[in-house]
């Protein structure tokens, strides 16, 4: 995949700005709060039909501004011109074009661009609550297979639905009536197909992320398996990823959500909550046997993290398009040998864009372009940008 021209109208605190990308690496640079992030940031709006950094569209729209448009030319790996373009409302729903047609669901142009994103918020996937690893696998599995952005949405669907039933009993002892079981079965059906993605989407995140992270610490005394990654089930049972392994059966997932909802039927019905399901699971990451959080150092912390994104764009470049690498202000956070080894990294991917506040920080040949007052000063041999 190939991102070559991007253009934003009133997103974030751009009013309007365009800009034509290369192969390689492409370097942005400038001082902080100069839209630098933005950039990267609207380039993972189109790929995932999220901000890597609110849950909310609302912040993505200029100050002022009724929308924000952003607007993308890309090519496939097979040659093909892909035409996207998003239109983001504050309060309102988003509306996707794709080729100049419009989408009847926004989430119908997800997976088209692809794009994988480091960002310096990316620490809280160790140091952060299982929610944050959570929607980290979330979004992975949305651009490998968009059709599991319709089965998450349904999950959390028939988990509304469910939790306003038990908070309508709280305090008995007995369901209310037969509604709740019939919720319960669809919980069960929906978060089997969640359950079964996740697990598989960490089995097949296992061995890239190790081989990873030992790549970008190499001479630091990195031992064999390392670095594990296991997916902690709310039921109580740990699922360690293994390359070898695939999707594991919806069934048996299914059986054991629901023995596992018996078993907490009391207390939710206490608590007016769900207790079992795949919105209470975690991504547990584990460095030489230990937790990572809490026991890894900084440099651990920021290698492992950048181990699982770029363990990330392999699992999606298994099946299809080979993503866009989007790092922000990575290099300047790492010493000169990890800048070195995943500058090599780097080298071998088909595009990269870069942010960075100092060009010296970026050990990465290729064009830079100058980041001032929101807007964006190409290369000379980039002029008609």
């Amino acid at each position: 995949m190939l991102l070559e021209h991007l253009e934003l109208i009133d997103f974030r605190a751009y009013p309007t700005v365009a800009v034509t990308f290369g192969r390689g690496s492409n370097v942005l640079v400038g001082r902080n709060a100069q839209g630098k992030t933005n950039v990267l940031e609207a380039v993972y709006y189109l790929a995932a039909g999220s901000s890597h950094r609110t849950s909310s569209d609302a912040p993505l729209v200029r100050s002022g501004a009724d929308a924000a448009i952003v607007r993308a030319r890309a090519r496939s790996d097979a040659g093909r011109d892909v035409l996207i373009e998003y239109e983001l409302r504050p309060g309102g729903r988003s509306r996707a074009r794709v080729g100049g047609q419009p989408q009847q669901r926004a989430r119908d142009a997800i997976g088209l661009i692809r794009a994988v994103m480091f960002a310096p918020e990316d620490v809280e996937l160790v140091r952060g609550e299982p929610a944050d690893r959570r929607r980290f696998l979330d979004e992975l599995l949305t651009q490998r297979r968009p059709a599991y952005h319709a089965a998450r949405q349904e999950y959390d669907r028939v988990l509304r639905q469910r939790n306003a039933l038990l908070r309508a009993a709280r305090g008995r002892r007995v369901p209310p009536s037969t509604t709740l079981d019939t919720w319960t079965d669809a919980l069960v059906a929906a978060g089997s197909a969640v359950l079964a993605a996740r697990i598989a989407g960490v089995h097949a995140l296992a061995g890239p992320t190790a081989r990873a992270y030992a790549d970008l610490v190499a001479g630091d005394a990195v031992a064999d398996g390392a670095v594990q990654l296991a997916y902690q089930l709310s039921t109580g049972r740990c699922v360690v990823g293994d390359s070898r392994h695939g999707v594991p059966d919806p069934a048996l997932l299914g059986a054991e959500l629901r023995a596992g909802l018996a078993d907490r039927l009391a207390t939710e019905l206490e608590r007016g909550v769900t207790l079992a399901g795949p919105h209470r699971d975690d991504l547990a990451l584990s460095l030489s046997g230990l937790p990572a959080k809490g026991y890894a150092s900084h440099g651990e912390t920021w290698s492992l993290v950048l181990a699982l994104r770029l363990a990330s764009r392999e699992v999606l470049f298994e099946v299809g398009d080979e993503p866009v690498v989007l790092l922000d202000d990575v290099f300047a956070e790492l010493d000169e040998e990890r800048r070195r080894r995943l500058a090599s990294h780097c080298s071998r991917f088909s595009q990269v864009l870069v942010t960075a506040a100092v060009a010296d920080d970026v050990p990465l040949a290729g064009p830079r372009y100058i980041v001032r007052d929101r807007t964006i000063i190409p290369p000379p041999e980039n002029t008609s940008a």
